[in-house]
């Protein structure tokens, strides 16, 4: 039980620096980058551990969803 709770806390603080890269990167606010992040593929392969994928780098994942889901993007310009 103790792993789980922290894998979720790692899982938790992974998504707050991907978020708070998002808002920097993108120059909008907190809130508004995290309804994009949860709007994203990225975040349900996180949420599920599909691949590994919460082990990469915030900085990268964040590029990685800029990149591949720019449609995330359009509402917000």
């Amino acid at each position: 039980m103790k792993t789980n709770v922290t894998i979720d806390t790692y899982k938790e603080r992974l998504e707050e620096r991907i978020i708070g890269y998002l808002a920097e990167k993108c120059a909008i606010p907190p809130g508004e980058a995290m309804s994009l992040y949860y709007a994203s593929r990225l975040s349900r392969q996180i949420a599920s551990g599909l691949h590994g994928i919460e082990n990469l780098d915030y900085k990268y994942l964040a590029e990685d969803l800029l990149e591949n889901e720019p449609e995330l993007l359009a509402p917000s310009r």
